[in-house]
């Protein structure tokens, strides 16, 4: 089947509501991320300084959200979009990933106990959306 109207999805087989639940996994991480960033910074586990010293969390950044980005990118592979319509999606998913990147530092920053905005976590989350857009620019 092909998709004969660009602002709706088409899928090869199934319902509506079942094309959506491919989206469930990326809706799951996007909420666990939300919860994560919300704990306040006296509840983190200490560690050691070895960690500190090569920055181990922007990898954890950098891996969070290149895993949300390609959640919410692999189940478009499923639907009935041409390259450039699929390659359009995964830019805009890898920006929403970065603003949510910059979103999740504001809240951490405004909202939660013993938590800071850091620019270098915001880079590191757009560079994770940005690694999940160039695996799947490459792979399918």
């Amino acid at each position: 089947m092909t998709m004969t109207n660009n602002s709706s999805f088409s899928e090869n087989s199934g319902t509506s509501t079942g094309r959506w639940k491919k989206f469930t996994p990326g809706i799951a991480w996007f909420f666990l991320v939300l919860i994560l960033i919300c704990i306040p910074g006296y509840n983190l586990p200490k560690v050691d300084d070895w960690m500190i010293t090569i920055n181990y969390d922007k990898l954890i950044h950098v891996g969070i959200f290149a895993v949300l980005a390609f959640l919410f990118m692999h189940p478009l592979t499923r639907f009935s979009l041409t390259k450039k319509e699929q390659w359009h999606y995964f830019i805009k998913i890898a920006i929403a990933t970065a603003i949510w990147g910059l979103g999740t530092e504001l809240i951490q920053k405004f909202f939660i106990p013993s938590r800071s905005f850091s620019l270098s976590d915001c880079l590191a989350d757009a560079a994770g959306g940005l690694i999940a857009l160039i695996f799947c620019k490459r792979y399918y």
